[in-house]
Protein backbone atom coordinates (compact mmCIF):
# COMPACT_ATOMS: atom_id res chain seq x y z
CA UNK A 1 0.00 0.00 0.00
CA UNK A 2 1.27 3.61 -1.02
CA UNK A 3 1.90 6.05 2.13
CA UNK A 4 -0.70 8.40 0.24
CA UNK A 5 -3.56 5.59 0.09
CA UNK A 6 -2.67 4.17 3.82
CA UNK A 7 -3.46 8.14 4.95
CA UNK A 8 -6.15 8.99 3.22
CA UNK A 9 -8.11 7.79 6.45
CA UNK A 10 -6.56 9.99 8.61
CA UNK A 11 -8.58 13.48 9.32
CA UNK A 12 -5.67 15.83 8.90
CA UNK A 13 -2.08 15.69 9.21
CA UNK A 14 1.43 17.36 7.88
CA UNK A 15 4.13 16.26 6.46
CA UNK A 16 8.06 16.92 6.86
CA UNK A 17 10.18 15.20 3.66
CA UNK A 18 8.63 14.08 0.23
CA UNK A 19 8.17 10.95 -0.94
CA UNK A 20 5.53 8.37 -1.40
CA UNK A 21 6.55 5.21 -0.35
CA UNK A 22 5.60 1.82 -0.18
CA UNK A 23 4.41 0.62 3.06
CA UNK A 24 4.75 -3.26 3.67
CA UNK A 25 4.05 -3.66 7.21
CA UNK A 26 3.42 -1.33 10.51
CA UNK A 27 5.59 -1.35 13.14
CA UNK A 28 5.49 0.62 17.09
CA UNK A 29 9.23 -0.85 18.56
CA UNK A 30 12.40 -0.57 16.73
CA UNK A 31 13.83 -3.34 17.15
CA UNK A 32 11.02 -4.96 14.91
CA UNK A 33 11.27 -2.76 11.89
CA UNK A 34 11.92 -4.46 8.90
CA UNK A 35 12.35 -3.29 5.44
CA UNK A 36 9.40 -1.15 4.07
CA UNK A 37 7.70 -0.27 7.18
CA UNK A 38 5.97 2.59 8.76
CA UNK A 39 7.31 2.85 12.37
CA UNK A 40 4.80 4.55 14.52
CA UNK A 41 6.66 6.96 17.65
CA UNK A 42 4.76 6.31 20.87
CA UNK A 43 4.94 7.78 23.56
CA UNK A 44 4.78 5.71 26.72
CA UNK A 45 5.07 5.64 30.27
CA UNK A 46 9.11 4.72 30.38
CA UNK A 47 10.05 5.07 26.90
CA UNK A 48 9.24 8.14 24.35
CA UNK A 49 10.38 6.24 20.90
CA UNK A 50 10.43 9.43 19.06
CA UNK A 51 14.10 9.42 20.38
CA UNK A 52 14.57 5.89 18.65
CA UNK A 53 13.16 7.13 15.14
CA UNK A 54 16.59 7.43 13.70
CA UNK A 55 17.24 3.51 14.54
CA UNK A 56 13.96 2.21 13.00
CA UNK A 57 15.22 4.42 10.07
CA UNK A 58 18.63 2.49 9.84
CA UNK A 59 16.76 -0.83 10.58
CA UNK A 60 14.64 -0.32 6.76
CA UNK A 61 11.63 2.12 8.00
CA UNK A 62 10.26 3.97 4.91
CA UNK A 63 7.96 6.44 6.78
CA UNK A 64 7.68 7.66 10.21
CA UNK A 65 4.52 8.61 11.92
CA UNK A 66 5.15 11.01 14.75
CA UNK A 67 3.46 13.21 17.24
CA UNK A 68 6.64 16.10 16.52
CA UNK A 69 8.88 16.51 13.85
CA UNK A 70 12.14 14.25 13.40
CA UNK A 71 15.17 15.05 11.62
CA UNK A 72 15.00 11.96 8.81
CA UNK A 73 15.68 11.04 5.33
CA UNK A 74 12.32 9.72 5.14
CA UNK A 75 9.20 11.05 5.08
CA UNK A 76 7.80 11.93 8.58
CA UNK A 77 3.71 12.45 9.10
CA UNK A 78 3.14 14.44 12.03
CA UNK A 79 -0.28 13.74 13.80
CA UNK A 80 -1.90 15.42 17.32
CA UNK A 81 -1.81 11.83 18.76
CA UNK A 82 0.25 9.01 17.57
CA UNK A 83 -1.49 6.16 19.41
CA UNK A 84 -4.97 7.39 18.44
CA UNK A 85 -3.67 7.48 14.41
CA UNK A 86 -2.03 4.14 15.15
CA UNK A 87 -5.25 2.54 15.65
CA UNK A 88 -6.79 3.98 12.48
CA UNK A 89 -4.31 2.99 10.43
CA UNK A 90 -3.93 -0.37 11.65
CA UNK A 91 -7.68 -0.93 11.12
CA UNK A 92 -7.11 0.39 7.48
CA UNK A 93 -4.02 -1.17 6.71
CA UNK A 94 -4.95 -5.04 7.56
CA UNK A 95 -8.41 -4.36 5.65
CA UNK A 96 -10.79 -4.13 8.90
CA UNK A 97 -10.24 -7.85 9.86
CA UNK A 98 -12.74 -7.41 13.24
CA UNK A 99 -15.07 -6.27 10.98
CA UNK A 100 -15.33 -10.18 9.16
CA UNK A 101 -15.58 -11.69 12.71
CA UNK A 102 -17.51 -12.22 15.05
CA UNK A 103 -16.14 -10.55 18.06
CA UNK A 104 -16.71 -11.16 22.05
CA UNK A 105 -15.18 -8.74 24.41
CA UNK A 106 -15.55 -9.61 28.07
CA UNK A 107 -14.82 -6.61 30.80
CA UNK A 108 -15.30 -7.27 34.29
CA UNK A 109 -12.99 -6.84 37.48
CA UNK A 110 -13.30 -10.80 38.20
CA UNK A 111 -14.10 -13.93 35.81
CA UNK A 112 -13.08 -12.31 32.39
CA UNK A 113 -10.68 -15.38 31.96
CA UNK A 114 -12.67 -17.78 32.88
CA UNK A 115 -15.60 -16.69 30.79
CA UNK A 116 -13.86 -16.22 28.04
CA UNK A 117 -12.18 -20.09 27.77
CA UNK A 118 -16.16 -21.27 28.42
CA UNK A 119 -17.49 -19.10 25.56
CA UNK A 120 -14.49 -20.53 23.44
CA UNK A 121 -15.15 -24.17 24.48
CA UNK A 122 -18.85 -23.79 23.23
CA UNK A 123 -17.97 -21.73 19.88
CA UNK A 124 -15.13 -24.78 19.07
CA UNK A 125 -18.06 -27.83 20.28
CA UNK A 126 -20.00 -25.97 17.95
CA UNK A 127 -18.01 -26.73 15.36
CA UNK A 128 -16.71 -22.63 14.58
CA UNK A 129 -13.17 -21.91 14.86
CA UNK A 130 -12.31 -19.32 17.24
CA UNK A 131 -9.27 -17.07 18.45
CA UNK A 132 -9.03 -15.92 21.85
CA UNK A 133 -6.98 -13.44 23.16
CA UNK A 134 -6.18 -12.96 27.42
CA UNK A 135 -4.39 -12.84 30.08
CA UNK A 136 -3.18 -16.69 29.23
CA UNK A 137 -2.35 -16.68 26.08
CA UNK A 138 -3.17 -15.38 22.65
CA UNK A 139 -5.05 -18.91 21.14
CA UNK A 140 -5.64 -19.17 17.00
CA UNK A 141 -7.54 -22.83 16.57
CA UNK A 142 -5.16 -25.23 18.60
CA UNK A 143 -2.16 -23.07 18.47
CA UNK A 144 -0.37 -21.00 21.23
CA UNK A 145 1.59 -18.17 21.85
CA UNK A 146 2.40 -15.99 25.22
CA UNK A 147 0.22 -12.91 25.74
CA UNK A 148 2.30 -10.25 27.23
CA UNK A 149 -0.57 -8.14 28.12
CA UNK A 150 -4.25 -8.94 28.77
CA UNK A 151 -4.87 -6.75 26.21
CA UNK A 152 -2.77 -5.96 23.61
CA UNK A 153 -2.08 -2.52 22.39
CA UNK A 154 -4.15 -1.49 18.76
CA UNK A 155 -1.46 -2.71 15.88
CA UNK A 156 -1.10 -6.14 18.22
CA UNK A 157 -4.70 -6.32 18.31
CA UNK A 158 -5.20 -5.94 14.34
CA UNK A 159 -2.28 -7.20 12.96
CA UNK A 160 -3.85 -10.59 15.65
CA UNK A 161 -7.22 -10.23 13.66
CA UNK A 162 -5.54 -10.56 10.37
CA UNK A 163 -3.88 -13.48 11.49
CA UNK A 164 -7.33 -15.14 12.56
CA UNK A 165 -8.86 -14.48 9.65
CA UNK A 166 -5.85 -15.81 7.19
CA UNK A 167 -6.28 -18.82 9.37
CA UNK A 168 -9.97 -19.02 8.83
CA UNK A 169 -10.80 -18.30 12.28
CA UNK A 170 -14.58 -17.42 11.86
CA UNK A 171 -15.18 -15.64 15.51
CA UNK A 172 -12.77 -13.90 18.28
CA UNK A 173 -13.31 -13.85 22.19
CA UNK A 174 -10.87 -11.61 24.16
CA UNK A 175 -10.50 -9.97 27.65
CA UNK A 176 -10.84 -6.52 27.78
CA UNK A 177 -8.99 -4.57 30.44
CA UNK A 178 -10.17 -0.94 32.25
CA UNK A 179 -6.61 0.02 31.04
CA UNK A 180 -7.01 -0.49 27.32
CA UNK A 181 -10.36 0.98 26.87
CA UNK A 182 -9.06 4.08 29.32
CA UNK A 183 -5.94 3.95 26.84
CA UNK A 184 -7.60 3.34 23.66
CA UNK A 185 -6.32 0.31 22.24
CA UNK A 186 -9.45 -1.36 21.19
CA UNK A 187 -10.05 1.69 19.04
CA UNK A 188 -11.17 0.21 15.59
CA UNK A 189 -12.04 -2.84 16.91
CA UNK A 190 -15.61 -4.30 15.89
CA UNK A 191 -17.26 -5.83 18.38
CA UNK A 192 -20.48 -7.95 18.33
CA UNK A 193 -21.07 -8.83 21.59
CA UNK A 194 -19.62 -7.25 25.10
CA UNK A 195 -19.81 -8.97 28.23
CA UNK A 196 -19.66 -7.47 32.10
CA UNK A 197 -18.75 -10.10 34.17
CA UNK A 198 -18.46 -7.74 37.59
CA UNK A 199 -17.27 -4.63 39.25
CA UNK A 200 -15.21 -4.74 42.29
CA UNK A 201 -12.38 -2.78 43.83
CA UNK A 202 -9.44 -3.20 41.66
CA UNK A 203 -6.67 -0.83 39.94
CA UNK A 204 -7.48 2.37 41.65
CA UNK A 205 -3.79 3.00 41.60
CA UNK A 206 -4.47 4.06 37.92
CA UNK A 207 -8.27 4.88 38.30
CA UNK A 208 -7.69 7.05 40.79
CA UNK A 209 -11.85 6.53 42.31
CA UNK A 210 -14.19 3.89 41.40
CA UNK A 211 -16.22 5.86 39.29
CA UNK A 212 -13.14 6.57 36.91
CA UNK A 213 -12.77 2.88 36.97
CA UNK A 214 -16.48 1.95 36.27
CA UNK A 215 -16.28 4.51 33.33
CA UNK A 216 -13.55 3.32 31.53
CA UNK A 217 -14.89 -0.03 31.20
CA UNK A 218 -18.41 1.29 30.14
CA UNK A 219 -16.61 2.71 27.11
CA UNK A 220 -16.58 -0.67 25.87
CA UNK A 221 -20.49 -0.67 25.95
CA UNK A 222 -21.21 2.40 24.48
CA UNK A 223 -18.81 1.64 21.77
CA UNK A 224 -20.71 -0.92 20.99
CA UNK A 225 -22.76 0.69 18.06
CA UNK A 226 -25.91 2.78 17.52
CA UNK A 227 -27.65 0.95 15.17
CA UNK A 228 -30.60 -2.01 14.71
CA UNK A 229 -29.75 -2.24 10.96
CA UNK A 230 -27.06 -3.61 10.70
CA UNK A 231 -26.57 -7.63 9.49
CA UNK A 232 -25.24 -9.15 12.54
CA UNK A 233 -26.72 -7.29 15.57
CA UNK A 234 -24.79 -5.95 18.77
CA UNK A 235 -25.50 -7.52 22.28
CA UNK A 236 -24.39 -6.37 25.80
CA UNK A 237 -24.42 -9.51 27.90
CA UNK A 238 -25.16 -7.76 31.61
CA UNK A 239 -24.21 -9.87 35.73
CA UNK A 240 -27.59 -8.46 36.44
CA UNK A 241 -26.95 -8.98 40.26
CA UNK A 242 -23.92 -6.74 40.01
CA UNK A 243 -24.20 -3.24 41.46
CA UNK A 244 -23.20 -1.25 38.60
CA UNK A 245 -25.78 -3.15 36.22
CA UNK A 246 -28.09 -0.76 35.43
CA UNK A 247 -25.18 2.04 34.58
CA UNK A 248 -24.09 -0.68 31.76
CA UNK A 249 -26.95 -0.74 30.43
CA UNK A 250 -27.67 2.44 30.09
CA UNK A 251 -24.77 3.40 28.01
CA UNK A 252 -25.53 1.39 25.24
CA UNK A 253 -27.91 1.05 22.82
CA UNK A 254 -27.03 -3.00 21.83
CA UNK A 255 -29.56 -5.53 22.64
CA UNK A 256 -29.41 -6.47 26.14
CA UNK A 257 -29.12 -10.17 27.69
CA UNK A 258 -28.67 -10.20 31.49
CA UNK A 259 -28.22 -13.16 33.70
CA UNK A 260 -27.76 -13.66 37.59
CA UNK A 261 -28.83 -15.72 40.36
CA UNK A 262 -32.66 -14.44 40.29
CA UNK A 263 -35.39 -14.81 38.20
CA UNK A 264 -35.46 -10.34 37.01
CA UNK A 265 -32.37 -12.42 34.96
CA UNK A 266 -33.40 -13.35 31.28
CA UNK A 267 -30.63 -15.58 32.32
CA UNK A 268 -30.63 -17.04 35.63
CA UNK A 269 -29.76 -20.75 37.89
CA UNK A 270 -31.83 -22.24 40.27
CA UNK A 271 -31.35 -25.09 42.43
CA UNK A 272 -27.70 -24.71 42.90
CA UNK A 273 -25.57 -27.67 44.26
CA UNK A 274 -22.24 -26.49 44.76
CA UNK A 275 -19.55 -29.41 45.33
CA UNK A 276 -15.53 -29.68 46.35
CA UNK A 277 -14.86 -30.89 42.24
CA UNK A 278 -18.53 -29.93 39.98
CA UNK A 279 -21.68 -27.53 40.31
CA UNK A 280 -25.30 -28.29 38.72
CA UNK A 281 -28.17 -26.03 38.51
CA UNK A 282 -30.92 -25.42 36.47
CA UNK A 283 -30.61 -23.00 33.64
CA UNK A 284 -33.71 -20.97 32.73
CA UNK A 285 -33.62 -18.73 29.90
CA UNK A 286 -35.89 -17.12 27.09
CA UNK A 287 -35.01 -20.17 25.38
CA UNK A 288 -36.10 -23.11 27.66
CA UNK A 289 -34.81 -24.82 30.77
CA UNK A 290 -32.02 -26.79 31.19
CA UNK A 291 -30.40 -28.82 33.68
CA UNK A 292 -26.80 -28.64 33.83
CA UNK A 293 -23.81 -30.52 35.82
CA UNK A 294 -20.08 -29.02 35.00
CA UNK A 295 -16.59 -29.75 36.32
CA UNK A 296 -16.05 -25.78 37.94
CA UNK A 297 -16.51 -25.31 41.42
CA UNK A 298 -18.35 -22.32 43.10
CA UNK A 299 -20.58 -20.07 42.57
CA UNK A 300 -19.07 -17.12 41.07
CA UNK A 301 -18.37 -19.92 38.19
CA UNK A 302 -22.11 -20.41 38.23
CA UNK A 303 -22.04 -16.53 36.82
CA UNK A 304 -19.30 -17.33 34.28
CA UNK A 305 -21.45 -20.29 32.54
CA UNK A 306 -24.37 -18.29 32.17
CA UNK A 307 -22.23 -15.04 30.95
CA UNK A 308 -20.88 -17.78 28.40
CA UNK A 309 -24.16 -19.22 27.98
CA UNK A 310 -25.92 -16.25 27.24
CA UNK A 311 -23.22 -14.85 24.88
CA UNK A 312 -23.03 -18.20 23.00
CA UNK A 313 -27.57 -17.66 22.48
CA UNK A 314 -26.79 -13.90 21.01
CA UNK A 315 -24.30 -15.59 18.61
CA UNK A 316 -27.36 -17.77 17.64
CA UNK A 317 -26.06 -21.05 18.98
CA UNK A 318 -28.89 -23.29 21.18
CA UNK A 319 -28.91 -23.55 24.85
CA UNK A 320 -28.80 -27.16 23.99
CA UNK A 321 -25.78 -26.65 22.25
CA UNK A 322 -23.78 -24.60 24.94
CA UNK A 323 -25.21 -26.86 27.80
CA UNK A 324 -23.69 -30.09 26.45
CA UNK A 325 -20.39 -28.55 25.61
CA UNK A 326 -19.67 -26.31 29.09
CA UNK A 327 -20.62 -30.06 30.58
CA UNK A 328 -17.34 -31.35 29.45
CA UNK A 329 -15.21 -27.62 30.12
CA UNK A 330 -12.02 -28.88 31.54
CA UNK A 331 -10.59 -25.98 34.72
CA UNK A 332 -8.75 -23.09 33.36
CA UNK A 333 -5.02 -22.74 34.58
CA UNK A 334 -4.36 -21.13 37.91
CA UNK A 335 -8.52 -20.85 38.61
CA UNK A 336 -9.71 -22.85 41.68
CA UNK A 337 -6.72 -25.59 40.17
CA UNK A 338 -6.32 -28.07 42.53
CA UNK A 339 -2.63 -29.51 43.26
CA UNK A 340 -2.63 -32.84 44.13
CA UNK A 341 0.63 -35.13 44.93
CA UNK A 342 -1.36 -37.54 47.38
CA UNK A 343 -1.51 -35.59 50.32
CA UNK A 344 -4.22 -35.95 52.96
CA UNK A 345 -5.07 -32.48 52.60
CA UNK A 346 -6.22 -30.20 49.83
CA UNK A 347 -4.38 -27.50 48.40
CA UNK A 348 -5.75 -24.60 45.38
CA UNK A 349 -4.35 -21.96 43.49
CA UNK A 350 -6.10 -19.51 42.26
CA UNK A 351 -5.25 -16.00 40.54
CA UNK A 352 -7.49 -14.30 43.55
CA UNK A 353 -5.75 -10.71 43.00
CA UNK A 354 -8.85 -8.52 44.56
CA UNK A 355 -10.55 -8.13 47.47
CA UNK A 356 -13.54 -9.39 45.99
CA UNK A 357 -12.09 -12.48 43.86
CA UNK A 358 -10.36 -13.47 47.20
CA UNK A 359 -13.68 -13.70 49.30
CA UNK A 360 -15.39 -15.66 46.75
CA UNK A 361 -12.69 -18.03 46.91
CA UNK A 362 -12.87 -18.62 50.16
CA UNK A 363 -16.66 -18.48 50.25
CA UNK A 364 -16.57 -21.44 47.89
CA UNK A 365 -13.55 -23.35 50.04
CA UNK A 366 -15.71 -22.85 53.34
CA UNK A 367 -18.50 -24.96 51.68
CA UNK A 368 -16.31 -28.20 50.94
CA UNK A 369 -13.65 -27.48 53.72
CA UNK A 370 -14.10 -30.21 56.43
CA UNK A 371 -11.03 -28.82 58.73
CA UNK A 372 -8.75 -25.61 59.07
CA UNK A 373 -8.56 -23.41 56.03
CA UNK A 374 -5.00 -21.95 55.76
CA UNK A 375 -4.45 -18.99 53.43
CA UNK A 376 -1.22 -17.76 51.50
CA UNK A 377 -1.70 -14.07 50.24
CA UNK A 378 0.35 -11.10 48.96
CA UNK A 379 -0.48 -7.85 47.27
CA UNK A 380 1.37 -6.65 44.30
CA UNK A 381 3.25 -4.13 44.73
CA UNK A 382 3.36 -0.50 42.60
CA UNK A 383 -0.18 -1.03 42.62
CA UNK A 384 -3.32 0.02 44.27
CA UNK A 385 -2.65 -0.28 48.03
CA UNK A 386 -6.50 0.77 49.38
CA UNK A 387 -7.09 -3.24 48.61
CA UNK A 388 -3.99 -4.25 51.07
CA UNK A 389 -5.64 -4.01 54.27
CA UNK A 390 -8.83 -5.37 53.01
CA UNK A 391 -7.08 -8.62 51.08
CA UNK A 392 -5.27 -9.21 54.73
CA UNK A 393 -8.88 -8.89 56.54
CA UNK A 394 -10.98 -10.87 54.20
CA UNK A 395 -8.38 -13.88 54.63
CA UNK A 396 -8.49 -13.85 58.33
CA UNK A 397 -11.84 -13.44 58.22
CA UNK A 398 -12.96 -16.23 55.89
CA UNK A 399 -9.91 -18.41 56.75
CA UNK A 400 -8.69 -20.07 60.08
CA UNK A 401 -5.16 -18.89 59.38
CA UNK A 402 -3.53 -16.62 57.48
CA UNK A 403 0.15 -16.28 56.02
CA UNK A 404 1.38 -12.65 54.48
CA UNK A 405 3.99 -12.54 51.99
CA UNK A 406 5.09 -11.41 48.64
CA UNK A 407 3.63 -11.33 45.57
CA UNK A 408 4.94 -9.28 42.86
CA UNK A 409 6.90 -6.95 44.86
CA UNK A 410 8.26 -5.10 42.02
CA UNK A 411 10.01 -1.86 43.05
CA UNK A 412 8.36 -1.58 46.56
CA UNK A 413 10.30 -3.10 49.66
CA UNK A 414 7.91 -6.15 50.34
CA UNK A 415 7.83 -5.56 54.05
CA UNK A 416 6.34 -2.07 53.51
CA UNK A 417 3.75 -3.99 51.56
CA UNK A 418 3.24 -6.44 54.14
CA UNK A 419 3.02 -3.11 56.56
CA UNK A 420 -0.24 -2.37 54.96
CA UNK A 421 -1.39 -5.76 54.90
CA UNK A 422 -1.14 -5.99 58.40
CA UNK A 423 -2.40 -2.50 58.98
CA UNK A 424 -6.32 -4.69 58.14
CA UNK A 425 -6.27 -7.55 60.83
CA UNK A 426 -5.00 -6.11 64.55
CA UNK A 427 -5.77 -8.37 66.86
CA UNK A 428 -5.79 -11.07 64.46
CA UNK A 429 -3.48 -14.54 64.07
CA UNK A 430 -1.30 -14.51 61.13
CA UNK A 431 2.09 -14.77 59.72
CA UNK A 432 4.46 -12.54 57.87
CA UNK A 433 6.87 -14.51 55.46
CA UNK A 434 8.45 -12.16 52.91
CA UNK A 435 9.62 -15.22 50.86
CA UNK A 436 6.74 -16.58 48.98
CA UNK A 437 8.39 -20.48 49.15
CA UNK A 438 9.07 -19.91 52.76
CA UNK A 439 5.71 -19.00 53.02
CA UNK A 440 3.89 -21.39 50.43
CA UNK A 441 6.36 -24.41 52.67
CA UNK A 442 4.82 -23.15 56.15
CA UNK A 443 1.47 -23.29 55.28
CA UNK A 444 1.44 -27.17 53.98
CA UNK A 445 4.10 -28.03 56.66
CA UNK A 446 0.49 -26.69 59.25
CA UNK A 447 -1.86 -28.24 57.44
CA UNK A 448 -3.12 -31.61 58.71
CA UNK A 449 -5.90 -34.52 57.32
CA UNK A 450 -8.68 -32.76 55.71
CA UNK A 451 -7.44 -29.31 55.85
CA UNK A 452 -7.21 -26.55 52.50
CA UNK A 453 -4.64 -24.55 51.87
CA UNK A 454 -5.27 -21.67 49.52
CA UNK A 455 -2.29 -19.92 47.77
CA UNK A 456 -3.83 -17.00 45.84
CA UNK A 457 -3.04 -13.80 43.90
CA UNK A 458 -0.44 -15.45 40.98
CA UNK A 459 -2.44 -18.36 39.78
CA UNK A 460 -0.96 -19.13 36.59
CA UNK A 461 1.74 -16.92 36.38
CA UNK A 462 5.19 -18.58 36.18
CA UNK A 463 7.04 -15.66 37.44
CA UNK A 464 7.93 -13.25 40.17
CA UNK A 465 9.07 -9.29 39.91
CA UNK A 466 11.32 -8.20 42.29
CA UNK A 467 12.43 -5.12 41.31
CA UNK A 468 12.83 -4.55 38.08
CA UNK A 469 14.21 -8.62 37.54
CA UNK A 470 11.95 -11.08 36.54
CA UNK A 471 12.90 -14.78 38.26
CA UNK A 472 10.62 -18.09 37.30
CA UNK A 473 8.25 -18.63 40.25
CA UNK A 474 4.93 -20.90 39.32
CA UNK A 475 2.91 -21.37 42.72
CA UNK A 476 1.73 -24.72 41.42
CA UNK A 477 5.34 -26.29 40.94
CA UNK A 478 6.64 -24.50 44.19
CA UNK A 479 3.86 -26.84 45.93
CA UNK A 480 4.12 -29.44 44.38
CA UNK A 481 8.20 -30.11 44.71
CA UNK A 482 7.25 -29.03 48.74
CA UNK A 483 4.77 -31.99 48.75
CA UNK A 484 7.02 -34.46 47.53
CA UNK A 485 9.06 -33.20 49.65
CA UNK A 486 7.15 -33.85 52.63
Amino acid sequence: MRLHTLLEVLPFYSVQGEGDPVISNIANHHKKVKNGDLFICINGLEIDSHSLANEAEKSGASAILAERGIEANVPVIIVPDTKKSMAILADHFYKQPSHQLLLVGVTGTNGKTTTTHLIDQIFTNCGIMTGMIGTLHIKVGDELQISHNTTPDSLTLQQTFKRFCDKGVRSAVMEVSSHALDQGRVQGCDYDIAVFTNLTQDHLDYHKSMDDYRNAKGLLFSQLGNTYFKKTPKYAIINKDDAAADYFIGVTAAHVFTYGLSPSADFYARDIVLKATETSFTLVSPFGEREMQFKLAGQFNVYNALAAIATASAAGISIEDSVRSLEGAPGVRGRFETISEGQPFSVIVDYAHTPDGLKNVLETIRTIAKGKVIVVVGCGGDRDKVKRPIMAEIACEYGDYAIFTSDNPRTEDPGDILKDMESGVVGKEYQLIEDRKEAIKEALSLAGTEDVVLIAGKGHETYQIIGTNVYDFDDREVARQIIKGM
